[in-house]
Order: structure tokens, then sequence, then C-alpha cells
């Protein structure tokens, strides 16, 4: 299959995480914005068989008539199995029944905390607030395998977030579970546009797993505000197919506003069977 050479580094982040999503599991995912997009492509390009629920109570709607941003509008949940509201998913995940949550964050530190709220300063004074939690604090809570998307950037890999709003693995091993959060959940993965990122069993620290096929390990270490634990064999992660961006493009978010018009864009040439940035 053909590998794309122009994307965006969103469009590059929607698809690495669609490639996480296993066939045959259930998927709680933030509406309106990159993870429906990922798993829209995961089912669609890569054929996942996934139940999906979206945060206004939606169970499984169909991709027909989406639109981005329309939070508990008809379309969201059109030819859905059923429409419930978000009380509902939560109860549905504090049961177990999500294999997976998929959330787009501002910070994520290195013990999977998220912040959502605000960067820098204070709470009463900050720098920059963000949109809040939404759902988030309840999918990250309670669902099995969380997935983040963040940018590679020092200010969103921080050692420690500015705030904590929705909770990793808070400190370290067994934090989660005196916190009173479900034993067995926690983050999974994070996706960003440089590389791919775990945890690590016994610490519960972040584990560089794979990096884009184009960046140097210390590219990726220096847009990092700590250093994480590093795999012994580092993946390399391939850029998207062609088909992969097209289906995207012109079935899935044909507007762009989600995937195309966010982030930088990246340019790749082959050279020596190596590809290469060249913007």
């Amino acid at each position: 299959m053909p590998k794309a050479t122009a994307f965006t580094d969103m469009e590059y982040r929607i698809c690495v995480t669609a490639r996480q999503l296993e066939t045959g599991t259930t998927c709680w995912v933030a509406i309106g914005g990159p993870p429906l997009v990922a798993l829209f492509l995961a089912r669609r390009y890569y054929g996942r068989d996934i139940i999906y629920v979206t945060e206004d109570g939606s169970i499984d709607p169909t991709q027909e008539g989406y639109k981005p941003f329309l939070l508990g509008m008809t379309r969201t949940c059109y030819k859905a199995l059923s429409w419930q509201d978000t009380a509902i998913v939560q109860y549905h995940s504090a049961l177990g029944y999500f294999d997976y949550g998929v959330i787009d964050t501002a910070q994520v530190d290195e013990y999977g905390n998220i912040n959502s709220t605000f960067s820098g300063g204070t709470h009463e004074r900050p720098e920059r607030r963000h949109g809040g939690a939404g759902g988030a604090n309840e999918l990250v809570s309670t669902c099995w395998r969380t997935i983040l998307m963040a940018n590679q950037r020092k200010w969103a890999l921080p050692k420690r977030v500015d705030f904590i709003t929705s909770p990793g693995y808070l400190d370290g091993p067994g934090a989660r579970e005196r916190a009173g959060l479900p034993a067995g959940t926690g983050p999974y993965r994070v996706v960003t546009d440089m590389a791919v990122f775990g945890f690590d069993e016994q610490t519960k620290r972040m584990k560089l797993l794979g990096i884009a096929a184009w960046t140097k390990l210390e590219d990726v270490l220096e847009q990092m505000g700590f250093e994480p634990l590093i795999a012994d064999e580092l993946l390399t992660i391939e850029p998207p197919d062609e088909e992969e961006l097209t289906i995207m493009r012109t079935e899935i978010d044909p507007s762009g506003f989600i995937s195309a018009t966010r982030g930088n864009w990246i340019e790749l040439e082959q050279r020596d069977d190596k590809w290469v940035r060249i913007t």
C-alpha cells in the first residue's frame, strides 16, 4: 500500500490512534473531535469491529450524517442502538463495560495524569484556561484502557501537570486503587505527532515504545519535560497509507475541520529507503 508523503501532524496522530484500537472491543470516545475521527477510521479502514458510545449517551450510532461538535443533537445518535444520557454511560463504564476510552488532552505527565483545566499560573489566575473535564474524569477513571492524544511539546508533556483534571496513575503503583478507582484500569497509550508511549507495569511511569519513521530519539526527548523509560527495542511507526488519508478526508471528515485544518503539515521523501522530513 503506497505511503502518504504529505499530511498534517493531527492526521498522523489520528491514524496512529486508530491502529491502537482492537476489533471485538467496546469504546467510550469523546465526541466531535480527533478521538471520534480515529474511531471511525479504525472501523472504516482497518475493519475493526468496535461498539462505541459517546459522552452524550449515544450507543453505537452510524457514521452517516456525522458533523463535528454536535453534542446532544439528533445527528449524533443517527441510527444508534440506543440514546441514553451521560449518567447512564458513566454507570456502564463503572460496571466495566468499556475496554477503551479515547480522549484528546492538553497536558499529560509521566504518570498519565491529565490536565484539561488550565496551564500556568494558578487556578484562580491561570495563564491559559482550557475547556475543562467534560466527561473525561469518568472516562479516564473507569475505562479499562485509556488512549490519550497529545502534542509532542515540553509544555504538553511535563513531569507534573499543572492541575489534575482526570487521574492517571497519580503518583505511582497502587495510587489509583488507594484513591478508590477500579483495579486494573488506567492509561494505556499516549499518541503524539512524534511517538507512541505506554506505561511500565511496575513503576507506572510513561515508557517510550516507538517513534515516527522520520524522527530521531533525541528529537522526541527534547520535546518532553521529563525523561521517560525507553523500550529495549523501539518500534518504527510508519506514515499513513494514501488510502487511509483518502478515506479520512473524503468520507469521515470531508470538511477537514478536525483533521486537516489543525496542526502543522509534514512533508516527507524517501532517501536510501529511509523517510526524511523536508518541511
